[in-house]
Order: structure tokens, then sequence, then C-alpha cells
């Protein structure tokens, strides 16, 4: 039960801070190890827990759902689930001593890019100029990255859509929500398929990652973005510093 309790918060935190900035994974992926989860399924479990609360904020989200320019949100969505169902293949054909090796470092390399990635995106924005018809392309690697493991790729998302388009971050946070959720709910099918699911974590994580999710899409306007994404940078560094410890401490 006290690891339960464990996910339960993880769920309630990681979903709100999908919500708000991304980086839910972060919270989940850790706590379902901690609760005894081997990383592999651990991966696995959180990507399908979190699709309902990304699908509730993304209902959230709805009235703001906008194409690109030149591409449209079915292109950016099909090939999102494309990408997603690649990535979860990959991971399926991974083998777990490989896995446990890599997670502290992809987990440390999206902590990086949820940090850094936007500002970054703003930064290549002032400096080049690429057609948008190469979004989908983009789009299509995220995706295969979202299906193996997802850590800041609504991030990766955000920094890419903002090189690459004009979209008002309202739009973006938007289809964010949407594509996030479809590359995710791809990948989910397979790994339920494929047997790497735990399903009493599952279950639990996903009930409360969709509580976390549904309030705070609903009042998180009262929070101040900047104020949050911070919180939520310190709280990633704190879990990666963490998982590198218990890993080689």
């Amino acid at each position: 039960m006290d690891d339960l309790w464990i996910v339960v918060g993880a769920g309630l935190l990681g979903g709100a801070m999908n919500a708000i900035a991304g980086g839910g994974s972060f919270v989940t992926l850790p706590a379902l190890v901690a609760a005894g989860v081997p990383s592999l399924a651990a991966n696995a479990t959180s990507t399908v827990a979190l699709v309902p609360s990304a699908l509730v904020t993304a209902f959230a989200y709805r009235r703001d759902f906008r194409g690109f320019e030149g591409v449209s949100l079915w292109v950016m969505a099909a090939v999102s689930v494309i990408g997603g169902f690649l990535g979860a293949i990959l991971l399926l054909v991974t083998p777990q001593s490989f896995f446990d090796q890599v997670f502290p470092f992809l987990l440390a390399f999206g902590a990086t890019v949820f940090a850094v990635g936007r500002k970054v995106g703003e930064v290549l924005r002032r400096h080049m100029r690429v057609h948008p018809r190469a979004l989908p392309i983009v789009q299509f690697a995220l995706g295969i990255y979202g299906g193996y493991f997802g850590g800041a790729v609504g991030v990766m998302m955000l920094a890419a859509w903002s090189v690459l388009t004009t979209a008002t971050i309202n739009t973006m946070q938007a289809t964010r929500h949407i594509l996030n959720a479809s590359m995710n709910a791809t990948a989910s099918v397979l790994f339920l398929i494929g047997g790497l699911v735990w399903w009493r974590q599952m279950g639990v994580l996903m009930i409360s990652a969709a509580i976390g999710g549904w309030v705070t899409g609903h009042y998180g306007s009262r929070l101040d973005p900047a104020k949050a994404r911070l919180a939520i940078i310190c709280l990633n560094t704190v879990i990666v510093v963490l998982v590198f410890w218990r890993r080689w401490g």
C-alpha cells in the first residue's frame, strides 16, 4: 500500500505538471521504479497511464486547436501516430539490461531539454528560417522519441514549432496536448499487447493523473506560468540527481 500511495502522489503531480508545462513523466516514471516496477515496464506503464490525463487536458484546451501554416492538424496527428508506433516497437525489442543503463541518461536529457528547449527554439528562430513543410518530418522524429521514451517530448514539440511556425503559445499548448496523446495512445496499444504494463500500478496512476490534469487544466490559469515552470525545472533536477545516485551512488 505504501508503494501505491507513492504512485498516487506521482500521478496527481505528474498530471498537474503536464497540464501546466509538461514533464509529468519525470515524476511518474521514477515513482514507478521506486515502487518496484522494472524501468522498461515502468516506462510503458507510465505512458499508458498518462494517456487519459493528456486527453482530459487536451479537451480543456479544445477551443484553441489549430493547424499550422501549410500543414493541417490531421497531417501532424498522422505522423505523430506513425512515429509513436515505431518508437513503441523499438522499446519492445530493447533488452531490460540495456534500458536500465540508458534510462538515467534519457531522463537527464529530457530534463535538460525541458529546462532550455523553448529558449533554444526562440534563439534559433531569430537566426534562421526553415520552411514550415519541414514540420511533419520533425514531428515524425519526435513521434518516434515519444513512443520510445517520451520525457519532455511536449517541450521538444514547442521548441521545434517555435522555429518552424509562427503559432501562438495557446495554439501550441493545445496542439501539444492532442499530438502527445495521439502518439502515446498508439504506443500504449503496443505496450498492452506486448505485456509490458503493470496493471494495478497503471490503474492507480491513470486515475490520479487524470484528476491532476483535469483540476490543473481548469484552474491552472491562476498560477504564474514562469514560477510554475521554474518549480518544475527544480523538481526535475532533484529527481534526475536521485535517479543517478540510486543507480550508481
